[in-house]
């Protein structure tokens, strides 16, 4: 890469990494934001449903976007965004306007990460794209694990807005750099977008997270109706969606090119990618309940106990990087994939009376499995794309994150709501309920990451000799 370019990616890992950290710190501070604002539990969840809803409604336009607006143009929407968004949720006075500025902070993050794997796979070397998406897999995977973490440590010393006054600063000097500095790397073309297809992805998407997300609700005794009516108008949505594309797709016109799953490589890469994102996103919201329900760790005690896990994603990450470019996608992934089904199985055997080490080896142990697997799915998933599909490949795998992670947290917490009743109807304690309730739910979960070892078993190097389509 040129200098020019090495800044381009430097300053957009830096931005994504930030704004993508924010997603998950919000969630450690629901019982500050209830007591300071007055609000239940219910509605203080909308922080982080509005949030994942906001970005999967954005995420499947971005492909659309990003080939008809330069790169400075998109990043400086990202980030203005994200900026304006992150000020108005730190002096928010009332929730209403803390909400806003969370949807007003999610268009910019849905932005920038297609964006970031855009522009690395078009100014890096094909050679080399394995250690650059080893630093795309840091930002994809351990922000948002970090994030609890830095969040827990930050409330045990100031109030919730201080998580907002303290990323200003840093989203404003990457807007001013980016402004000043930030080169084209694209050449934006003109075409008609196809208001129908925004609108029904909306609908699509927009339904099944928020459906996804009102699943546990439901497990709970909330109104079956607030998650399968959502649910079923997604898929419905859906299923339009994906018919308009195919016609569209023909004249190239598709607000979301599914060309892309005309890769078998980028199709195998995306499968896993669920399962991961799944195992990520579920782990994440239920060992807190765990460590904090059942062992009774504080927040702080549970953010540094997970800690050791993300720092070690963030640092066999890079070398997970070299190694692919050297070795390719499938011997990283099969011993990637047995890893977080392992650690899986090993939190299925969590009890009342579990140790809290067994939760920080189980967490070190799904954290080197998903350093095995990130790099190497990204890498090959796009790297089996021709140029023009690339903007398009991102759009999918930022969307894919965002289903996978809210179907993961309503899969986990569903099953480990329906046993928590279970216990209690049969006169267990609360302690004894949360501790089975979490013994099913991952019990579930590896089942599911154990379907996940025979298809990295078939993962091959990308070649975008046999792409779907040729370029322009």
């Amino acid at each position: 890469m040129t200098p020019r370019d090495r800044l381009a990616v430097g300053l957009l890992l830096l931005s994504t990494f930030v704004v993508i950290l924010n997603e998950t710190t919000m969630g450690v501070a629901l019982p500050h934001l209830m007591a300071d604002l007055r609000i239940d539990a219910t509605t203080g969840q909308w922080v982080t449903t509005a949030f994942m809803l906001t970005m999967a409604v954005v995420i499947p336009v971005t492909g659309f976007v990003m080939q008809r607006i330069s790169t400075r143009a998109t990043f400086l929407t990202a980030m203005g965004l994200f900026s304006v968004g992150t000020l108005v949720c730190a002096v928010a006075p009332t929730f209403p306007l803390l909400l806003t500025g969370r949807v007003v902070q999610a268009g910019g993050t849905a932005i920038m990460l297609p964006l970031l794997m855009t522009t690395v796979m078009t100014v890096t070397p094909e050679r080399g794209r394995g250690r650059v998406m080893g630093n795309i897999s840091v930002v994809i995977s351990v922000a948002p694990a970090l994030g609890p973490t830095i969040s827990g440590l930050v409330l045990s010393v100031w109030p919730w807005r201080t998580l907002f006054v303290l990323m200003l600063p840093i989203a404003l000097t990457a807007l001013v750099v980016g402004a000043l500095r930030l080169p084209n790397l694209t050449e934006p073309r003109a075409a008609r977008v196809d208001v129908a297809s925004v609108v029904v992805s909306a609908v699509g998407f927009g339904g099944l997270v928020y459906g996804l997300s009102r699943l546990g609700e439901s497990a709970e005794g909330a109104g079956a109706l607030q998650a399968w009516g959502p649910l079923v108008v997604g898929l419905a949505a859906l299923s339009f969606f994906v018919a308009r594309q195919l016609r569209l797709q023909t004249t190239d016109s598709a607000l979301l090119d599914l060309r892309t799953f005309g890769s078998r490589t980028f199709t195998l890469a995306v499968a896993l990618m669920t399962v991961s994102m799944m195992a990520l996103f579920g782990t994440i919201i239920l060992l807190p309940i765990y460590t904090q329900t059942v062992l009774g760790l504080s927040p702080v005690q549970t953010g540094l106990l997970l800690l050791p896990g993300g720092l070690l994603m963030g640092l066999a990450a890079p070398w997970v990087g070299r190694a692919y470019d050297r070795l390719g996608p499938r011997v990283l992934v099969v011993p990637g994939t047995v890893l977080v089904s392992a650690s899986a199985w090993g939190f299925a055997t969590l009890s009342a009376s579990s140790a809290s080490w067994v939760v920080l080896a189980g967490h070190v142990v799904l954290s080197l499995g998903l350093a095995l697997i990130f790099t190497p799915l990204f890498t090959s998933a796009l790297g089996s794309l021709p140029p023009h599909l690339y903007s398009h490949g991102s759009a999918v795998v930022g969307t894919v994150q965002q289903v996978a992670g809210a179907a993961g947290t309503a899969l986990f917490i569903t099953v480990m709501a329906a046993q928590v009743a279970s216990v209690t109807d049969d006169g267990g304690s609360r302690v004894e309920a949360a501790a089975g309730g979490v013994h099913a739910a991952f019990l579930v979960g590896a089942v599911i990451t154990l379907l996940a070892v025979p298809v990295a078993a078939m993962l091959r190097a990308p070649s975008t000799q046999g792409a779907p389509v040729a370029p322009h």
